[in-house]
Parts: C-alpha cells; structure tokens; sequence
C-alpha cells in the first residue's frame, strides 16, 4: 500500500477530500471457496481533490501488480452492448484517420480482444499491450497479438527502438487505472507517430459527480477524469486533444481525440465547448465537492433500509452482474449474504467464486428460474436495460428490479 500525499500530475499537496468509502477490498479480487477461509486484505477508500490541476485522485491504494493480477476478472466481451460500441468505434475511426492495411493500431490494456479483433478482421495489423494472462490467452486464441505488459515510458521507448509507431493509439477505460498517468501519457507521445492520432475514453467526473455514481469508485480507479485535468495531464507532454465526444457508456463517458502538439489537427470547437460545460459546473471550483459524502451516504442508507425492508417481508433478493462498481456498493453498505444469495454473472471466469468483501457466491445467470427471486440487484445499472432484456427472457415478467444508483428505484 502507497499513500499519496501529492497530486498524481502537478505533485501540489493533497488536502481536499472528496469522498471516504471507509476500507474495502480490491474490487476485482474474486474468490474462490478455498479462499473464504484465507485473511483478506482490505485498503483505504479515500478520493481527494488537487486544488491547483482538479485531478480526482485516490489517497490510498494497493500496487498495480496486486490489483491487475494473472487472475484478473474482467471480460470485456461480456457485454453485448460493449461489443456493439467497440464495433461501432472501430467503423468510426478507420476512415476519420485515415487507417489503411499498411497502417499500425496500438490498444493499451485490450483485454480479451474485444476490440482489436475488428481491426484484425479488416485486415489492419494491430498489438494489444494488457498484463494480465487471464484477457491475454483469450485474446490470443483469436488471433490478437499482445504484448504480456503493462504500458509505460519505457516499454514505448522499447517499441521505437523496433520500428513500431503506431498510426494510433488506442486507451478506453485504462487513463484511470494507471497510478504514473503522467509516465503512461508520455509513453503515448513516444509510441505515437507524427501525424497519428490517440483516442482515450474514461468515465466523466462531472456526470460522476451529477449522478451520485460513488460506485465508480475502487481502487483499480486511480483517478477519476475530466477534460479539464487531461488537457492539463497531455500539454504537459506535449499532446493536444483537438476532438472531444460524450458517449452514454459507463453512466456517462467523454472520447478524446488527440496529436501531436505541433501535429496538422485543428483543435476543434468540441475541446472548448466542453471545457466551458465543466468549468460552467463547477469542476474548478472547490465547492462543487463539498457535499458529496453526505450524497452518497444518503443513497447507501437509503439501499440497505430497502434491502431490510423487503428482507422483514420475507422477499427473496439476489443480484445480476458480479461488476467491481457492485463491489462499491456492496461493500460500503456492508451488505452479505443474509440479505442477497446470490449474483448472477454470465462471465464463466466469476462463476464458482465469491464478490470480494460480501463473499455473495457467484452463479450462472441458467440458474435464475431455480433461485426464484422476488427481486434482482442490478448492479451494473448503465447497461440495466441489456441486462433485464437478458433476464426477461429467461423467466419471464414476474421479477421485480432494483437499481441504487442514482438513487434507490424498485421497478418492474
């Protein structure tokens, strides 16, 4: 464990807090049966402000090499919706970049594949950097080159040194997971050739912030992202961001189009529009987290009196989507397994494990109609209507569904 007492970027000390989540453990820390018998290591959940570049940052956290391990649970290809989105990316860039089959695509932490697998079927010659061998041997069993690695400076250097710039650079949902964000940019500068272009995608703070979504929060997140802290995070290594784009995924998300500073891009009317909507909200302002605690402690109050509640009745509970941000939630609510049996989760890596912390046992979402469940938790609420899709077709119309965030909804 490593505290941090200076800004992740600009190193100016930390003092403003913006949320305390007390101790839990690492969101994707799945375990299996032997393991519930085992000590299991809990971290501080502590989120700060830097006051001088406003990049949301964890105080406390476990190392990388713990927390993105061989075992690692998350499969992107789980989600049909993300696939869809991947798909869609992929149809998107090919042309508005300009990428050809001599043309060369790097993705950082690409999983399972489930994205690069479009540009390989197109043709593109394509590397995937991810460490974790869990994504990797599936990735590689569909033909994705990867790189067993995480991303740095120096593994940049190392792909120059062997001729291999990329035409662009990919990074969805991996800016908040790096603990050095300034040593992974300046890797992207390195890899990137002239006049190429690198696209992030994270979770945005200010909807964040707008939509109570305290469950986003674990310590795989190391920071938590705005185009304010980033544009601030890129000048310094001698990036632009010239195209900015808000995309629905993860409860509200911004794509970042980006060069070379000195590069042929114009930097378009998105990239200033969008710095005004946050500065217009408040992002650099520090009053715009004060409160957020008191929030968040109202909407887990709120969840577990419903859970007690429907528990008096006699009400049979369980939950759908073994997600790290239910893990959050969860946890935070100290909720175990007297109140939910069960979670279901179509990721046959979960299934026969536990959910860190609760140790709610994980099962396939087949044995829904064998469970009976008056309720279902849907934990990953920004694809609820996928998953209720999902369920609906399994068993019918006679469950009742219920999502926490941003505020506690007991539906049909």
């Amino acid at each position: 464990m490593k505290t941090v007492s200076k800004c992740r970027n600009c190193s100016n000390p930390l003092h403003k807090k913006f949320v305390d989540l007390g101790f839990a453990p690492p969101s994707n820390a799945y375990l299996s049966e032997s393991q519930l018998s085992e000590p299991e290591l809990y971290f501080p959940l502590r989120v700060l402000v830097c006051t001088r570049c406003w990049l949301v940052q964890t105080e406390d956290y476990a190392s990388r090499e713990r927390l993105f391990s061989s075992s690692y649970g998350y499969l992107s290809s789980v989600s049909k919706s993300w696939l869809s989105h991947a798909m869609q990316y992929v149809e998107k860039i090919i042309p508005l970049v300009g990428l050809e089959k001599t043309s060369f695509v790097i993705e950082l932490a690409s999983n399972d594949g489930y994205l690069l697998k479009n540009f390989v079927s197109r043709g593109i010659p394509c590397l995937g950097i991810e460490p974790t061998e869990s994504t990797n041997s599936i990735a590689r069993a569909n033909g994705i080159p990867v790189l067993e690695e995480f991303f740095s400076e120096q593994l940049a250097a190392n792909l120059v040194a062997q001729g291999r710039l990329a035409d662009l650079v990919i990074g969805n949902n991996v800016l908040a997971h790096v603990p050095d964000i300034c040593d992974f940019v300046a890797g992207v500068k390195l890899v990137l050739k002239p006049g190429g272009t690198f696209t992030f995608e994270f979770p945005h703070l200010l909807e964040l912030i707008r939509g109570i979504q305290f469950d986003t929060i674990y310590h795989e997140h190391y920071s938590y992202l705005s185009l304010v802290s980033v544009a601030a995070i890129c000048q310094k290594a001698g990036l632009k961001i010239y195209r900015v784009e808000q995309l629905p995924t993860h409860g509200g998300s911004l794509r970042i189009y980006g060069s070379h500073q000195n590069s042929h891009h114009v930097v378009q009317h998105t990239v200033t529009a969008m710095h005004e909507l946050e500065v217009d909200f408040g992002l650099k302002n520090i009053e715009t987290y004060d409160g957020f605690q008191e929030k968040v402690d109202s909407v887990k109050n709120d969840f577990l009196s419903t859970l007690l509640s429907l528990g008096t009745e006699g009400k049979k509970i369980v939950a759908y989507g073994a997600a790290a941000k239910g893990n959050t939630l969860l946890n935070y609510a100290g909720v175990k397994t007297d109140l939910i049996g069960c979670v279901f989760d179509g990721s046959v890596y979960k299934q026969g494990r536990c959910m860190p912390g609760s140790h709610i046992p994980i099962v396939s979402p087949d044995e829904i109609a064998l469970y009976s469940p008056d309720y279902i938790l849907i934990l990953p609420w920004n694809i609820r209507d996928e998953i209720i899709e999902s369920i609906r077709s399994r068993v019918g119309s006679s469950i009742k569904f219920i999502t926490a965030i941003p505020e506690v909804m007991v539906s049909n």
